[in-house]
This record gives C-alpha cells, sequence and structure tokens, in this order.
C-alpha cells in the first residue's frame, strides 16, 4: 500500500483524475476496451468532474460500479444516479455504463444476468473505491450477511448484501475481482478515515473487508 497526502480536496480531486486518465489511456493503448470501475458516494464526485472530460477515447470504456444499492435509478440513494450525472457527461458521455441495478424485486434473482454482462469485461483496468468508517469498501461490510462469501477466493463475480443497518439491499463485486485490479485506488479523506485505515493493517478481513484490496493499492488521502 502506498499513500499520498494533498493540501486539500480540491488538490486530491484533480491530481487523482490526473491519474486515472493516465492509467485509462495506458491501458487502452494495449487492448481495444478497458473497464473502469468507481464508487458511489458524495467524496468522488469532484474527482468525476474533473475526470469527466479528459481527452482519451471514452468510446472504449466500460463503466460500472463497484457495489450499487437495490433502488430505482432515479433514487435518492442511488449511486447510478451521481454517476450520470457527475462522471457519464462531457466526453465520458460516449462511455458503455454497465448497470448494476435492474427492474427485479430481490437482486438474487437476478445475479447470474448481471453477471454475464460483466465477467467478460474482467479483469478490471483501472479501480478507483472509497471506504467507509467501519473499514467497509464497495458493499463488503462487517456485519453483511454474505461477507463470508463475498471474501472468499472462489466467490462469484457479484455478491448480495444485506446488513442490519442499512435500508436496503446491495449488489457488490466480489473481494477478489477488485483486488485482480490492474490499477488500484482508494479515496478517503479526514483524520478518522486514515486512522481507520491504519487500524484495518491490523485485523481481519473480516473486521475490516477493506483489508482484502490492499496489496498494491495507491490511497489518496487529505485532511
Amino acid at each position: 500500500m502506498k499513500l499520498l497526502e494533498y493540501a486539500d480536496e480540491e488538490m486530491l480531486a484533480i491530481d487523482l483524475a490526473n491519474v486515472l486518465a493516465g492509467e485509462l489511456k495506458s491501458a487502452l493503448n494495449q487492448q481495444d476496451r478497458v473497464l473502469f470501475v468507481v464508487p458511489g458516494g458524495t467524496s468522488p464526485g469532484p474527482v468525476f468532474d474533473a475526470l469527466c472530460d479528459a481527452n482519451l477515447d471514452w468510446s472504449r470504456v466500460d463503466v460500472m460500479l463497484s457495489d450499487e444499492r437495490w433502488v430505482p435509478e432515479v433514487h435518492v440513494r442511488s449511486n447510478t444516479r451521481m454517476i450520470r450525472e457527475r462522471l457519464l457527461v462531457g466526453r465520458a458521455a460516449a462511455a458503455c455504463y454497465l448497470p448494476l441495478c435492474v427492474k427485479a424485486a430481490d437482486p438474487d434473482a437476478v445475479l447470474a444476468e448481471l453477471e454475464a454482462t460483466i465477467a467478460p469485461r474482467l479483469p478490471i483496468s483501472v479501480l478507483l473505491l472509497g471506504m467507509g468508517s467501519d473499514m467497509h469498501t464497495a458493499s463488503l461490510f462487517p456485519k453483511g450477511d454474505n461477507l463470508d462469501l463475498a471474501l472468499s477466493d472462489r466467490a462469484p463475480v457479484l455478491v448480495s448484501m444485506r446488513t442490519p443497518d442499512q435500508p436496503e439491499p446491495r449488489i457488490t463485486l466480489s473481494a477478489h475481482v477488485l483486488n485482480d485490479a490492474m490499477a488500484k485506488h482508494l479515496l478517503i479523506t479526514g483524520r478518522a478515515k486514515r486512522a481507520a485505515l491504519e487500524r484495518a493493517q491490523s485485523m481481519t478481513r473480516a473486521e475490516a473487508p477493506v483489508r482484502a484490496v490492499l496489496n498494491d493499492m495507491v490511497v489518496h488521502w487529505t485532511a
């Protein structure tokens, strides 16, 4: 794991966007299509604002979320909604978006359908993740009902996840799929999350799921 510190959030967003754009360009020089996996939440928004007009062949980029809440795309808690508003605009509007949520009452009923679309595009070329103060990443939650499966080396590509303190089911890429990305970045802000990340390194993966993806990770942090 490599930690990069920034003076403020604006500098972090600009520099990280440049890094991601460079890695996507490099990957496009080596393969016909690349897979770019991104987080939801509010923290990556400024990064996406800086990245969406990067001068690269977005028509050959497949974009997908690392995880999604099982809610309609127009829902205020939908990560897809944020991606469409902040990343898939400008030049990046030409990218192909791979949704993680479809019209179905239960995610488990359509996991195989969604996985059939995603699996041929793996491995991930460039990965950006976030982390919660509870040391979850993607929807790998310490109290998740399917956490053991999601952390297994034999896990399927996608796993559904429910937790006592989350109002809706989620769907997430499994840990080994995330960890196999060719370039990996973790975005965190604030001293509390940095302290949590430091604690995670001496905890088990079940206690601190982010630990499962920290090998060769570049962490981008500002207070």
